[in-house]
């Protein structure tokens, strides 16, 4: 019986010890399938942690290297002039702002027994040219000449065309205007309190608008067998500037950009010109060009000049202005003449 017993106490042993293995054996291998796993998440986490960092500092590095530069809005040197909120004017002159300019009568080619074209030189500083710089403000702004043509090219009411050439071939953008007439945009830096540069901002240099004094017109006279009449249509007209460079170097006076004239007619129909006698008898610009009220020396023209120069440019009066001014005369006396020997009394 003693025996018995004995077996079945070193059989239960036996078991204990057999079941204190298994479980052993489970519990190793559930620590041994944790431990990757939480190898794992912690590689995820120090990635994730890693990388905004790196992404932080390259921009930050990025904006000082490189600061965002101020676009330079492109506008012309136009004046702000505030409307009147009452009636400026004692008389009703609304609808005389509204006028528009008269159709130009046809000329046949057939009909056109004699045409030349001529360039003139118009100087604002000559006392018939005075309108032209007339700097008084009116509710459709500014009265300069210089300042309806801005207005006009800002407004895009006129196309402009570049100066490489005087047959209205290349058209230039408003930008493009601004640089011709402001000149380039220079990059001045900014700088905060502590003397520490935040940024950079583009500016051109500003302009003084008296400083545009002489225009350039191009213009062609015809006579109409038709009608027994010498017309002259004017073509386009170009402001001219006294440019310098950067470096102090004088390039002398140049064209700016041409504007064809026919386009400008509504526009110039719109302003009044300047009348220090009357401001009753005001007429619109486009009936000063038409009515030829200014005075302009003719600097160029087809007659009798096969090499198509400039009057400056013939030899033998190229540094004698006197002659240059004769030699325009010369030109305006051949067309009044030729007019004058068509008729027969």
């Amino acid at each position: 019986m003693k025996k018995h017993f004995v077996k079945y106490f070193l059989l239960v042993i036996c078991l204990g010890l057999f079941v204190n293995a298994v479980d052993a054996q489970q519990k190793k291998g559930r620590t041994a399938t944790k431990r990757p796993a939480a190898k794992k998440v912690a590689k995820t986490k120090t990635k994730a942690k890693v990388k905004p960092t790196t992404a932080v500092v390259d921009s930050v590095a990025q904006a000082v290297a490189a600061p965002a530069p101020v676009v330079l809005k492109d506008s012309l040197p136009i004046k702000t002039v505030l409307p009147s909120l009452r009636p400026d004017e004692a008389v009703e002159t609304s609808t005389l702002r509204d006028r528009t300019p008269l159709p130009y009568e046809n000329l046949r080619a057939d009909d056109a027994l004699f045409r030349h074209k001529i360039w003139r030189e118009i100087d604002t500083r000559e006392k018939i040219n005075l309108p032209f710089r007339y700097s008084a403000d009116e509710n459709n702004g500014n009265q300069r000449f210089i300042s309806i043509l801005f207005k006009a090219i800002q407004d895009s009411a006129v196309t402009v065309f570049d100066a490489i050439d005087d047959r209205f071939t290349t058209p230039l953008t408003v930008s493009q205007v601004s640089g011709k007439v402001a000149g380039d945009s220079v990059a001045v830096p900014i700088f905060d309190a502590n003397g520490v540069q935040t940024g950079v901002k583009y500016q051109r240099n500003d302009i003084n608008l008296d400083s545009f004094y002489k225009f350039h017109v191009k213009e062609e006279v015809i006579f109409d067998k038709e009608s027994s009449r010498l017309f002259w249509r004017i073509l386009g007209i170009a402001p001219v500037k006294n440019v310098t460079t950067s470096l102090g170097v004088n390039l002398g006076e140049t064209e700016l950009f041409w504007v064809y004239y026919p386009d400008m007619r509504p526009v110039f129909s719109k302003y009044e010109v300047y009348n220090g006698k009357n401001f009753g008898a005001r007429m619109s610009w486009e009936e000063l060009f038409e009515s030829r009220m200014f005075y302009g020396r003719i600097i160029k023209s087809t007659i009798d000049n096969p090499y198509d120069l400039l009057i400056k440019n013939y030899a033998g009066i190229t540094d004698k202005p006197i002659l240059q001014l004769l030699e325009g005369e010369n030109i305006k006396e051949k067309i009044f003449n030729y007019e004058q020997d068509l008729w027969s009394y």
